[in-house]
């Protein structure tokens, strides 16, 4: 007689989504997939659903909570593969399976949360005996899907479940209907230039990546993308002006019923506007059925920050601290641009194009030099190297299926045991979405004597190679780098054997960003600059000089960069917190609005930044853009740590302790416990700013006393 596990086996080999015996089998899957393998999973999760809140399932973690878990990590695996795919690999026949069982996937999900027997069994279960036996971490679970279910509309009585169910599938659709939009507006433009004069000012390697753009497209000269490695160097670097306009107007008006491309029509269906206003909507909605004000404070239950208001003030007042030095950048630039540039009044698309002159003329050295020493595989290596130093593991090529050939798999030991693997695909295409992000494939778990290590997807979209060349990445490339991996090493590194708290699991959102931002830090140590580098036709390392001329020039606008990010921060903030959809002011005036309270440099009228805006309105940051800087606090004091041991007499030993201490405190314990312990843990205290604003550049003037900036301590 065929037993459970043959039969999983049997059906494994016809439907690469039903395989969870090892790594995903990317080489074996086809669209066509998606919809009996989702069907199937749904429906063996429905059942097992029923039978843990039948009432004579004993109220147990082995009777009712593993059960469940098992269920569900089942589908979200699965799911998680098709939904990789579809970021990484898009296709029409992708798309559309993808699609179709977004909403079947999404009312599981909400028929989940909303499960009232189910979660009248936690609540008994979490006031019982077993509960307070349990691992700090398997409380952590139960506490943690308590809130989940408050927040999932478990309290609710007909019709408000039914309407949340519905807002629920109406937000996914809207979310991937956005993405899709981005996707598709900036893949529809392109720019062949055909007299090489508009190509001056631009670097060889952009040069022939727009050749051999041109020659794949089958027509002459050289074509411009929106793509990222495509778009900026024209911008940073061309020195015709009305090449760089156009270029900055089609890419600031992506996905909007004023894109340069594509026209008519097809502009107004890909115009993110209408989306941006009925995804608000909703969530304001959501936010009232839940009993709560705004949608903010709907997103802030499960983070560090207790407030909208507290995020706000927070954010002002590091506004407040970072606004001289963004108005000392603008000077400079502004009189920098008329004395030697003839740009008496420069306009957004000339804002790169002068600051890149300006640190030359500054600082004696340009990015397209110093890229010239960063080749994407010894950068690899060189962070590799670090991440083994500091964490006593061994980093490898391993083997693995994958869905492109550019994709690479590597695998992580200690003292000779797998602990984790992972996949890089650093290279853009038309076929994956913008951007860089870390995701993960498979969490650690325990099940009696086995263990299931955790697997990563680090994803980013550099320049690709053109002809024999490696890629080679600008010193922003390698720091983006740094920081998925730090990402990945948050999931990777960890020893919790809980699946709801292992590696990302269960960590607050706005301390998910601490270990990326901290690993960006190794990015401009010397030592290590200097071991990474090689000059693509010498293979000479970085001189000193030329580093300490990027040293110097590291917090080079620095406070423009602040403001920036902080209007971003700000403006999805009071979105979520203040903005009554349907009523007088529209998105753009809030916008607008923002600029003016926090911003030194206004986009033109026409610009629709936040039609693109994918972190808030497709990516989960929505109320929860603010974590950059706030994590940034908690990363750069983080770090100070490391810079204390560097000045001990012993630093290499000092160096190794406090790595060490850092992977226990922060990286091993995941999601196990409130981040802000963890954080008091490794640093012996609550957090400070100080290190953020030394880190930054920010600290020679000095802010009125009603600036004194409040750091996320007891939250």
């Amino acid at each position: 007689m065929e037993t459970d596990t043959e039969t999983e086996r049997s059906e494994a080999a016809s439907n690469a989504l039903l395989d969870f015996f090892g790594l995903p089998r990317f080489a074996d899957f086809s669209p066509k997939q998606v919809a009996p393998a989702i069907d199937r999973l749904i429906a063996e999760a429905r059942t097992t659903l029923q039978q843990v809140t039948a009432a004579e399932t004993p109220l147990s973690w082995d009777a009712f909570v593993e059960p469940l878990e098992d269920a569900t990590e089942r589908l979200g695996r699965a799911w998680g593969m098709v939904g990789h795919l579809n970021a990484v690999a898009d296709t029409p026949e992708l798309r559309e399976a993808y699609n179709a069982n977004l909403p079947k996937v999404t009312e599981f999900w909400t028929e989940l949360g909303q499960n009232h027997e189910l979660f009248e069994k936690y609540k008994r279960y979490a006031a019982g005996a077993e509960f307070a036996a349990l691992t700090p971490a398997r409380k952590r679970i139960v506490e943690n899907a308590l809130r989940d279910f408050r927040l999932g509309g478990a309290e609710l009585v007909s019709p408000a479940r039914e309407r949340f169910a519905e807002l629920q599938q109406r937000q996914a659709a809207l979310a991937q209907k956005f993405s899709e939009n981005v996707l598709d507006a900036t893949n529809a433009y392109a720019k062949v230039v055909t007299d090489e004069a508009q190509l001056d000012g631009l670097p060889d390697d952009a040069r022939e990546a727009a050749r051999d753009a041109a020659q794949r497209a089958g027509v002459d000269g050289w074509k411009f993308t929106l793509q990222f490695p495509s778009y900026f160097p024209v911008m940073q670097y061309a020195h015709d002006r009305a090449l760089r306009e156009e270029m900055y107007r089609a890419y600031t008006t992506r996905a909007s019923k004023g894109a340069v491309a594509p026209q008519g029509d097809r502009a107004v269906a890909l115009d993110n506007e209408p989306i941006i206003d009925e995804l608000l909507a909703l969530r304001a909605e959501e936010a009232e059925l839940l009993g709560y004000r705004n949608f903010a404070e709907v997103s802030l239950v499960p983070k560090m920050a207790e407030s909208p208001d507290e995020v706000k003030k927070f954010l002002r007042e590091l506004a407040a601290r970072a606004r001289p030095f963004a108005l000392r950048d603008l000077d400079a630039l502004r009189e920098f641009a008329a004395r030697a540039l003839s740009l008496p009044d420069p306009k957004a698309w000339d804002l790169a194009w002068a600051s890149e002159k300006l640190k030359e003329d500054r600082y004696a050295f340009s990015d397209r030099e110093v890229k010239q020493y960063f080749q994407l595989p010894r950068v690899l290596d060189g962070l590799f190297r670090v991440v083994e130093r500091l964490f006593a593991v061994r980093i490898s090529p391993d083997r693995a299926p994958t869905w492109h050939p550019d994709v690479r798999f590597f695998r992580i030991e200690r003292d000779g045991t797998l602990i984790g693997q992972f996949y890089t695909d650093l290279y853009a295409r038309e076929s994956k979405r913008p951007g860089a992000w870390m995701d993960d494939a498979r969490s650690r778990r325990r099940r009696g004597p086995s263990l299931q290590t955790p697997v990563a997807y680090l994803t980013c979209n550099f320049q690709p190679p053109v002809g024999a060349r490696p890629a080679l990445l600008t010193h922003d490339d390698v720091t983006t780098l740094f920081h998925e991996f730090g990402h990945g090493l948050h999931h990777l590194l960890t020893r919790v054997d809980e699946l709801g708290v292992s590696g990302i699991s269960g960590v607050e959102w706005d301390a998910v960003e601490l270990p990326s931002q901290f690993m960006e830090n190794f990015c401009w140590e010397w030592e290590i600059v200097e071991s990474m580098s090689a000059h693509v036709d010498t293979g000479e390392p970085i001189p000193k000089k030329l580093f300490e001329r990027m040293l110097a020039a590291k917090n080079f606008q620095s406070g423009m960069a602040t403001l920036r990010q902080i209007e971003f921060a700000l403006f999805d903030m009071r979105l979520h917190s203040e903005y009554v959809p349907g009523q007088a002011q529209t998105v753009q005036q809030l916008l607008d609005e923002v600029r003016d309270e926090v911003a030194v440099i206004a986009p033109p009228e026409w610009n629709r930044f936040q039609n693109s805006f994918s972190h808030i309105f497709a990516g989960g940051y929505s109320a929860g853009y603010y974590s950059y800087k706030w994590a940034e606090v908690l990363s750069a004091d983080a770090y100070a740590a490391f810079e204390e041991a560097m000045h001990e007499p012993d630093a290499a030993a000092a160096l190794k302790r406090t790595g060490r201490r850092f992977l226990d405190e922060i990286l091993a314990v995941g999601g196990s416990r409130p981040a802000i312990d963890s954080f008091r843990s490794f640093r012996g205290r609550d957090p400070e700013i100080d290190a953020l604003l030394r880190h930054n550049g920010m600290v020679e003037a000095r802010a009125p006393e009603s600036s004194h900036v409040r750091t996320p301590q007891s939250s």
